[in-house]
């Protein structure tokens, strides 16, 4: 008796395991329209399709953006930021319009470094700003608010770690689009966002150094537009000074002229220096520096 007890158990044991691996292998199982799909086995080559952080200014106040960003047919934002932002729970609100896995449509015809047509591999952050009216030619954007760029550093960095996004990757609607696109503007704090964490910035003791370097004997145009390709410019067809001027919106912002003055120069140099590393540098410079900046 007590045998066959034992035997039924010992049976009964072994059903349960074979249905808990049952089980097991169930939760890998979808069933399909007319088939199954298998989740048990993935693949180690794959990346995020998100590589990019594409940052706007809207030119319009929070109620007409949002309008033209969830009723347009042509243009979308993954995210907007209000220019007064509202508070849930004590923290600053931002707007998600479209889905972080979904392509909003916020680059148009666009490219940095290797890559082309950015709505692709990118996510879009609009920004509640007045903008920059360039047919006066003057800087009559209103400068970014305080609480406003702190919402924008806080989900900025919040992407940035959840899709693993490079300093050098984060960029302006102006470095994707020069000449087309001037946001977000010779106004925006782009030194604020790179000291939180967001962005790239170049460091001030390599900045001098490459001054007084070029003080002595300066790059040539060749050696400039070198640099400009490197760092992820891609649209230097447009012409020199255009993609200048949108570096200088970005990072020399006292002096947006399209012009290469010794201190556009350091600042490119300096950033090549530091993400891209001294023996870049070296390869650009050579085989010999020309004067050609005064």
């Amino acid at each position: 008796m007590h045998k066959y007890t034992a035997v039924l158990g010992l049976a009964l044991a072994m059903a349960g395991c074979a249905g808990l691996q049952q089980d097991k292998a169930d939760a890998t199982l979808t069933a399909k329209n007319g088939y199954a799909i298998s989740t048990g086995e993935q693949a180690l080559a794959k990346n995020n399709r998100i590589r990019f952080l594409v940052l706007h200014y809207t030119a319009l106040d929070e109620e007409k953006s949002l309008e033209v960003l969830t009723r347009s047919e042509l243009v979308s934002a993954n995210y907007l930021i209000p220019e007064e932002p509202k508070a849930h729970k004590g923290l600053p609100v931002a707007h998600q319009l479209v889905d972080d896995h979904d392509r909003a449509w916020h680059a148009g015809v666009s490219q940095w470094k290797n890559r082309s047509n950015l709505n692709d591999t990118s996510l879009g952050i609009e920004i509640v700003n007045a903008g920059w009216d360039q047919d006066s030619g003057q800087l009559l954007g209103t400068p970014y608010g305080e609480r406003q760029t702190e919402l924008l550093i806080s989900l900025a960095r919040d992407l940035i770690e959840k899709y693993d996004i490079q300093p050098t990757d984060i960029v302006g609607h102006s470095d994707i689009a020069p000449g087309r696109k001037i946001d977000p503007g010779p106004h925006f704090p782009w030194k604020r966002l790179a000291e939180a964490g967001v962005g790239a910035w170049p460091d001030a003791p390599t900045t001098d150094h490459y001054l007084a370097r070029f003080s002595v004997t300066p790059p040539s145009m060749v050696q400039v537009s070198k640099a400009l390709e490197t760092y992820g410019y891609g649209y230097l067809d447009q012409g020199l000074e255009v993609v200048v001027k949108a570096f200088q919106m970005r990072f020399n912002q006292q002096q947006v002229s399209g012009v290469v003055d010794l201190k556009t120069a350091a600042i490119l140099f300096a950033l090549i220096d530091k993400y891209h590393g001294q023996e870049k540098v070296r390869d650009i410079l050579q085989p010999a520096e020309v004067a050609e900046l005064g």
